[in-house]
Parts: C-alpha cells; sequence; structure tokens
C-alpha cells in the first residue's frame, strides 16, 4: 500500500500499479506514453511496476524515472 507523506512520493518498481494508479490517476499518460498500456488489465491492480515491464519488454527502471518526473511536475 502507498503511505502518504508530505508531497508526492517517490514511485519505485516495486509499487503495484493499481495502487499508484489509484493515488496518482494523472500517471496514466506517462504509463501509456512509456509503453505500459495495460493499465485497465485486471493483472495490473496486482501487479508490480517492475513485473509488468518485465513481460512488456520494458525497462523498468527508465518507466520509474518517466514517472517520477511526471510526479516532480504535476
Amino acid at each position: 500500500m502507498i503511505e502518504k507523506g508530505v508531497g508526492p512520493m517517490a514511485i519505485t518498481k516495486d509499487m503495484i500499479i493499481g495502487e499508484v494508479i489509484n493515488e496518482y490517476p494523472q500517471l496514466v499518460r506517462t504509463f501509456f506514453a512509456n509503453g505500459m498500456m495495460c493499465i485497465g488489465c485486471p493483472a495490473s491492480q496486482g501487479e508490480s511496476i517492475e513485473q509488468a515491464s518485465v513481460v512488456h519488454g520494458l525497462d523498468a527502471d527508465e518507466l520509474v524515472e518517466a514517472l517520477n518526473n511526471a510526479l516532480a511536475e504535476a
């Protein structure tokens, strides 16, 4: 579960996609822009960013960096 603190927290590759999207719905566009089109898929509700990246042939570190950049700009 994502714990709230002061300001946006850093996204890590072990976070569950569904939890990230529930907390930061504005990041859906960043997932899409980086090739992660399965946000609505039931598997994404329990899959970590790293697990989904492996399945989709994406670099999890690059995706996490893009998500954190988008979060910082929001």
